[in-house]
């Protein structure tokens, strides 16, 4: 099982001089869901090398044991340090694609067209995609196979907009994830705020939070197994 994790590499919050990046959680997490069943994974940025890290996903309260565990990992870290370039690999190399979120990935991933056409070729190839938190965010211009926005007519979550009011960044970035899934088309649903939500509909899994990272790969883990056995 080959599995392909999507980083950001921007690391500015906006116009604030606040540093962002990827949210070392919705990482680790998913990381260790595949690891730990036996798969091989590839950390793919836009730029390559070391992607940014959001600082305040590092924080204490934010830590887990999972966040701890990737930290003490040297190989995870290693790996982490060198993302291979997102123009560089390929749908064909892989049997998924998940995407952790942090805020980074509303300026860069959502408008990146080698992003945009990976998605699209998982999809076309028949290979699910999960996408977790902002994450949810980088299918903004991504198309289904008829043309239309993918995620018109599907079950989804993201990031909520009462989240992401309640960390004070509503007016800092550069679209709401909730707002944006449903003006193209999404049937958007959400639980609790902070609480683990994942929402599955055909090739598409999304997760609604950093709390829902595990939850959604597990979710992804349990699509890719079964198809395997299917096969």
């Amino acid at each position: 099982m080959n599995v392909l994790m999507v980083l950001t590499s921007h690391d500015q919050l906006g116009n604030t001089g606040l540093k962002t990046g990827f949210w070392l959680e919705e990482l680790a997490a998913p990381y260790y869901v595949f690891k730990d069943a036996g798969a091989h994974i590839v950390l793919a940025s836009p730029l390559g090398g070391q992607p940014p890290l959001d600082p305040k996903s590092n924080e204490a309260m934010f830590q887990t044991e999972l966040t701890r565990r990737f930290e003490k990992d040297a190989d995870a870290m290693a790996q982490l340090a060198s993302t291979v370039r997102l123009d560089s690999v390929s749908q064909a190399d892989f049997d998924t694609v998940f995407y952790p979120g942090g805020h980074g990935p509303l300026w860069d991933l959502v408008a990146d067209p080698h992003s945009v056409a990976l998605i699209e070729s998982f999809v076309a190839a028949d290979k699910p995609v999960a996408l977790v938190c902002h994450a949810p965010g980088v299918l903004r211009d991504v198309k289904a196979p008829n043309g239309r926005p993918l995620v018109e007519g599907k079950q989804v979550t993201g990031f909520t907009n009462t989240e992401e009011a309640a960390v004070e960044l509503t007016d800092v970035v550069p679209f709401l994830v909730e707002d944006m899934l449903i003006a193209k088309g999404g049937s958007y649903s959400k639980g609790a705020d902070w609480g683990s939500y994942v929402v599955a509909d055909g090739l598409l899994i999304t997760g609604q939070n950093p709390g829902s990272s595990e939850a959604a790969a597990q979710r992804l883990l349990t699509q890719l197994t079964g198809a395997n056995t299917a096969a």
